[in-house]
């Protein structure tokens, strides 16, 4: 088995970089030497998030479920660079509330972001990551692990990226290529800022068990991940205490919907009287991502 390349002596694409998780995870795995290329939508913010990651660093607008585009983003990076070690599969949205309620075209937008978003990522990077004998990091949450009442396609799409890297890891070890996954709890950045946003989903949020119902801040949990990039690890948890529920998450959904569908009896016509407010991912990233799609 070949050593794993210290990640100074890497190129690192990171997606949905242009803030939160992304941009963090750009920045520090720069901090330790890597060359990285920040991938996104929002151009000034992609720009900026690349200057603090210094003049090695590039940055590279590309919508993950444009399968042509983000090829092409894909080759130009190698172009620019001569190789890619390391992907970062972050790119996301979220919408919360009732299924009933929702909009349905932002709703299989989360879907397609989220899940096919991450196959896209897979297809335009995997070629490069062969070359390297390279890495493909899939951030996924503990939606992965544990359903969530108000969060169904957000909860889809990670655990449908979880399954996804976990049958992919199969699929590209004979060539070379190690896959993770990166689990992640409530964390401090625009999506659950925007999420606590709404009174219901944060009423919702706190009556969630502890150490569930907490905002946990975004530089340790961006430490972690780096931490399993530099092992190349196929699981790496944001927060130390997600390791845990692995055990126990075949216990979770019949515990979900039985405490759950009570908290949502209490909450429907609240739900109902603010449906409106909820009919878009939540969030900058999702606010630029309804905007991105407009211009097309």
């Amino acid at each position: 088995m070949s050593a794993v390349p210290p990640l100074s002596a890497q190129v690192v694409v990171v997606t949905g970089a242009a803030r939160g998780v992304g941009a963090l995870t750009a920045r520090k795995l720069a901090q330790a030497g890597a060359k990285v290329a920040l991938v996104g939508l929002e151009p000034e913010e992609l720009k900026a998030a690349a200057a603090l990651c210094g003049p090695s660093a590039s940055w590279w607008e590309a919508d993950v479920t444009d399968l042509d585009g983000l090829t092409a983003t894909a080759r130009a990076i190698q172009d620019k660079y001569g190789r890619i070690d390391t992907v970062v599969a972050n790119a996301g949205i979220a919408i919360g509330g009732p299924l009933e309620d929702s909009d349905p075209r932002a709703y299989n937008r989360v879907i397609e972001v989220n899940l096919l978003g991450s196959v896209t990522t897979a297809r335009a990077f995997l070629p490069a990551l062969v070359e390297s004998g390279g890495y493909f990091l899939q951030i996924a949450s503990l939606a992965a692990i544990t359903p969530a009442p108000l969060m169904s396609a957000y909860c889809a799409s990670k655990a449908g990226v979880e399954a996804f890297a976990h049958s992919l890891r199969a699929e590209v070890a004979y060539q070379g290529v190690k896959v993770g996954v990166g689990y992640l709890s409530w964390t401090d950045t625009d999506m659950v800022r925007g999420a606590d946003q709404d009174e219901v989903l944060r009423r919702m949020r706190a009556q969630l068990p502890w150490p569930a119902n907490k905002t946990y801040p975004l530089p340790p949990a961006v430490d972690r991940l780096v931490a399993g990039i530099a092992r190349r690890s196929a699981h790496v948890y944001a927060q130390a205490w997600l390791r845990g529920m692995q055990p126990i998450r075949h216990l979770l959904p019949s515990l979900i919907a039985a405490v759950g569908s009570r908290d949502i009896a209490k909450l429907a016509p609240d739900l109902k009287a603010t449906a409106a407010s909820r009919l878009r991912a939540v969030g900058a990233g999702g606010a630029a991502d309804s905007a991105a799609r407009q211009e097309v």
